[in-house]
């Protein structure tokens, strides 16, 4: 069975006394690292307990009091492990995760997993500061999708081939051909596990139809019909200035209903905003965000768009999305930005490092589209910003998204 590089993460931290919890979008694997990290602790000797809130017996007697969980495990002189899949089930995970840790963090480790982070935002309150440390897990990146594919052999070259456009590789072609695959069918590991593209077509519509059904009713979106439509234009407009009030306008919503939806598919973990960078506001435009979808699959799914990289129309949105993916992966994504003036100047990304310093990304399909030229404007305004364009198809034909 294959590990996601975060359960490497999540293993150095079970020394310490913090409530783990990791949440992200449904079927990107929670529940296998919460199996797979028993299996861990077991093997070491460790005295670990796996506990599903999706059991209604254990849900009611939970819902009762928090301590009625030693009707399922038992305590000793040594720590044990407290694993707990789908802790936003409780009627107060909040309380039930404080009281345990609060009279219990010397004799239990609590690991717990949450599908939807509207509801772990909704439910898990202040009193858990300082009490948590919580771990946000997306879909594959590029590397893992190799590793899932049986291909982590190629992931040296692939590194080499990111590092530098015109290094010669015998498995180029390889490489890039699974690069179309993933920016096609995108990281879900069911969808990546599976060989057959109609196959990978019906697993991904089947995701997207559990999301409107489990997550949009949870949330309590009170009309899936335009909730839907706001998806698919938010497809559409990916990398896009996000109007609220044009989107309000064009769905026959209020801007607060919009707004929450917007909220909503940023908390279910499908959506990411990008704010914009600017240091005189009247002259580097609008406090509007762009949006991007954080699987590029889940888009395609959404617009019925599967063509090959070469024979689509929105191949340059599609690199753009992947090129969002990557920098969420390599920074802090609360920092990242995109840079735009009034009279049309725009810079795609902007990774501040330190004040007046990072780097800045324009993407693009092709490199012979970008001409450094046409950002003198940032570039003079932000000498500390070392600007670079990464593009799918360089001069020679050979891609370099896949190394950005």
């Amino acid at each position: 069975m294959y590990e996601r590089k975060i359960l490497g993460i999540i293993k150095k931290n079970l020394g310490n006394s913090q409530i783990i919890i990791l949440t992200g979008a449904r079927q990107t694997g929670k529940t296998t690292i919460l199996a797979q990290l028993n299996s861990y602790l077991t093997d070491k000797g460790e005295v670990a307990f796996f506990i599903t809130l999706e059991d209604p017996s254990v849900l009611a007697a939970l819902n009762e009091h928090p301590e009625k969980i030693f009707q399922f495990i038992r305590t000793g002189k040594k720590r044990i492990f407290l694993l707990m899949d789908e802790i936003q089930y409780l009627k107060d995970p909040s309380n039930f995760l404080k009281l345990l840790n609060d009279k219990y963090r010397q004799t239990i480790k609590i690991i717990a997993t949450g599908s939807s982070a509207f509801y772990m935002d909704v439910k898990f309150t202040d009193s858990l500061a300082g009490r948590k440390r919580i771990f946000e897990l997306y879909p594959l990146d590029f590397e893992e999708f190799l590793v899932f594919r049986s291909h982590e052999d190629l992931i040296a070259e692939w590194n080499e081939i990111r590092k530098k456009s015109d290094y010669v590789s015998s498995e180029r072609k390889v490489i890039e051909s699974l690069f179309d695959e993933y920016l096609t069918f995108g990281g879900y590991p069911a969808v990546v596990t599976e060989n057959d593209p109609e196959e990978k077509k019906v697993i991904l519509k089947e995701l997207f139809s559990s999301y409107l059904k489990r997550d949009t009713i949870e949330a309590g979106v009170q009309n899936q019909d335009k909730f839907y439509n706001l998806m698919v234009l938010l497809a559409h407009q990916c990398g896009s200035l996000l109007n609220t009030n044009e989107l309000a306008g064009t769905l026959k919503l209020s801007v607060t209903a919009v707004e929450n939806y917007i909220r909503i598919l940023i908390k279910c973990f499908h959506v990411s905003l990008v704010k914009p960078f600017f240091t005189n506001i009247r002259k580097e435009l609008t406090k509007m965000p762009k949006a991007y979808f954080n699987d590029t699959g889940f888009r395609n799914i959404i617009i019925n768009q599967f063509s090959g990289i070469m024979q689509r129309t929105d191949r340059g949105v599609l690199i753009e999305n992947y090129a969002y993916i990557r920098l969420r992966q390599l920074s802090d994504p609360d920092i990242i930005r995109y840079w735009r003036t009034a009279d049309g100047n725009e810079v795609d990304f902007i990774v501040p490092e330190s004040p007046g310093n990072g780097f800045a990304i324009e993407v693009k399909f092709d490199q012979s589209e970008f001409k450094l030229s046409r950002y003198k404007k940032f570039t003079t305004l932000y000498p500390g910003f070392d600007l670079t364009c990464r593009a799918y198809q360089s001069d020679s034909n050979s891609g370099n998204i896949i190394g950005l």
